[in-house]
C-alpha cells in the first residue's frame, strides 16, 4: 500500500499552516489509493443510476406522485444524497484494513493531532463523493431533470457533499472503533444504511410521514443535506428548513463526531 510521509515533529508545531498541510497529508494518502483503484468508483456508480432509472422512472407514472414528471426533479437530490450516505458509511472499513496492515500503527505514531488524520479521512471520502455527484448530475440531465446550473448553485452542492461526506465518513470511523472487526463492521454497517435512507425526506416528503417518523426525519442530518440539495440542485427548488439551518447542523454534527472520533481513533489498535 502507497503511503504518504506525514509532516515532521518540527512542522507539527509551526501552528495552522502545520496543521493543514497535515490534514492535506492524510486526504492525500487517502486520494492515492483511489487513484490505484478507480474501478471503485464505476461500480458505485451503479446504484444512483438504477434509482433514477427505475424506481425515479416508475414512481414518476404514479398517478398523484409525480404523474407530471416532477418526482424525478424531486427524486435526484435524495438520490445524490443516498450516494453520499451509502459511499461514507462504509469507509471506516478503510481503517480496519490499515490496522490489519500496519498503516494505521504508522499513522498514530506521527506527530500529527489525531484530530488531523481524523479530519483528512473525512475530507478524503468526500473526493469518492464528488465523483458519485458527477454521474448522478449527468444521469439526472439526461432524464431530463430541471437542474441548476448556475456556479453559486454548484458551488453550494459541492459544499453540503463534502460536509455530508465528512459527517458520515467520521460517524463510521466511530463504528470501526468500536466493534473493530470487518464482518461485524459490514453488518452493523448494512443495518445502518437503509433506517437513516428510509427516514428521511430522500424519496417522499417529510409531511406524508406519520408523527413518529416526522420526529426522526427531523433529527436525521440526511433530510438536511437533502434539504439543501433540492434548493441548489434544482431550478425552481427550495428548502424546507432553510440552508443557514441545512449547513449550520451538518457543520454541527460534523464537529461533535471528529472530536468522538479523535477521542476514539487510538483505540482502534487495542
Amino acid at each position: 500500500m502507497t503511503t504518504t510521509a506525514l509532516p515532521s515533529q518540527s512542522a507539527a508545531a509551526g501552528g495552522p499552516v502545520a496543521y493543514v498541510t497535515q490534514v492535506l497529508a492524510v486526504t492525500d494518502a487517502e486520494a492515492v489509493k483511489l487513484r490505484h483503484d478507480p474501478m471503485d468508483l464505476f461500480t458505485r456508480a451503479v446504484q444512483p443510476i438504477l434509482w433514477l432509472l427505475l424506481f425515479g422512472q416508475v414512481m414518476a407514472r404514479v398517478r398523484g406522485f409525480g404523474a407530471d414528471g416532477s418526482y424525478l426533479d424531486f427524486l435526484a437530490p435524495g438520490v445524490l444524497a443516498q450516494s453520499v450516505l451509502f459511499v461514507a458509511i462504509f469507509y471506516g472499513l478503510s481503517a480496519i484494513w490499515e490496522r490489519d496492515l500496519g498503516v494505521l500503527q504508522r499513522y498514530l505514531v506521527s506527530p500529527a493531532p489525531r484530530s488531523a488524520l481524523v479530519i483528512g479521512k473525512a475530507l478524503a471520502s468526500s473526493i469518492r463523493a464528488l465523483a458519485q455527484s458527477i454521474v448522478v448530475y449527468l444521469c439526472a440531465a439526461i432524464l431530463g431533470v430541471r437542474l441548476a446550473m448556475q456556479p453559486a448553485a454548484i458551488v453550494g452542492v459541492i459544499g453540503l457533499v463534502v460536509l455530508a461526506s465528512a459527517l458520515f465518513s467520521t460517524f463510521s470511523l466511530i463504528i470501526a472503533c468500536l466493534v473493530k472487526t470487518r464482518e461485524r463492521f459490514m453488518g452493523i454497517g448494512q443495518f445502518l444504511t437503509m433506517p437513516i435512507f428510509f427516514a428521511s425526506n430522500a424519496i417522499y416528503p417529510i409531511s406524508i410521514m406519520p408523527a413518529w417518523l416526522k420526529v426522526i426525519a427531523r433529527v436525521n442530518p440526511l433530510s438536511y443535506e437533502v434539504d439543501g440539495l433540492r434548493a441548489l440542485m434544482l431550478e425552481s427548488g427550495s428548502s424546507q428548513f432553510g440552508l443557514p439551518l441545512d449547513y449550520g447542523v451538518l457543520a454541527s454534527v460534523i464537529v461533535a463526531l471528529v472530536i468522538v472520533a479523535t477521542r476514539m481513533y487510538p483505540r482502534l489498535t487495542q
